[in-house]
């Protein structure tokens, strides 16, 4: 592959790198949101409502996202339920995040001084409140480090995507290596945005962390 055709792929790839982030940002604020519920469902006192969230996070993260991926995509049809790819990618990145996120907010939470809920407790303080006001501003600065790791982790398996016609980065650099039949141009430009955007994000999550940080 010449030099010319090398510099003609890079704006492509580019573009479907806006994708590969999209889909990253979109998944990890849902995995948030879902995180967030299923944590909370996980430390409850009621040991059938926690046992909802442990069986959550034993399916989700105990089975592969590839094969989840390919059951909302080609197994939801089935019974009725088609989505598109874009649907299929989101929804299994985000509920497979969110397996994985719950446990680091659990962990967070588990964290934090148990005076401090009784301290809430004497003051007044409804649960929600103590979560709302207390607990969760204080559990989301010790989790910083490994939302991030699970941030660089979802750029990543956004690959996992191409599998279910889902064009990002990866599956863009299929179809150049398709189109011009040779594989080392599109894959080493490809393989340089990822680590690109793994380095970017890891500082930037590093910087976050030295600034919230509890020390």
């Amino acid at each position: 592959m010449d030099f010319n055709t090398l510099v003609g792929i890079v704006p492509i790839l580019l573009k479907a790198s806006i994708m590969t982030l999209k889909l990253t940002f979109l998944s990890v604020v849902f995995g948030t949101i879902i995180g967030v519920i299923v944590a909370m469902i996980k430390i409850s006192s009621n040991k059938f409502i926690a046992s909802i969230g442990n069986f959550y996070t034993w399916i989700f993260r105990g089975t592969p996202l590839l094969l989840q991926l390919f059951v909302f995509y080609y197994g939801f049809p089935s019974v009725g339920i088609t989505l598109t790819s874009m649907q299929a990618a989101i929804i299994g990145l985000s509920i497979n995040s969110g397996a994985y996120m719950a446990e680091i907010i659990r962990s967070g939470i588990l964290a934090i001084d148990k005076g401090q809920f009784e301290a809430s407790k004497a003051l007044g303080f409804t649960h929600y409140q103590t979560m709302k006001r207390i607990v969760l501003p204080q559990a989301f600065r010790i989790v910083i480090p490994p939302v991030g790791n699970e941030f660089i982790a979802m750029i990543k398996d956004t690959s996992l995507v191409s599998s279910i016609a889902m064009e990002e980065l990866l599956r863009s650099a299929g179809l150049l290596v398709s189109a011009s039949g040779n594989p080392i141009g599109p894959y080493f430009i490809t393989a340089c945005l990822y680590l690109l955007m793994t380095t970017v994000f890891t500082s930037i999550f590093s910087s976050i962390e030295k600034k919230l940080s509890i020390y």
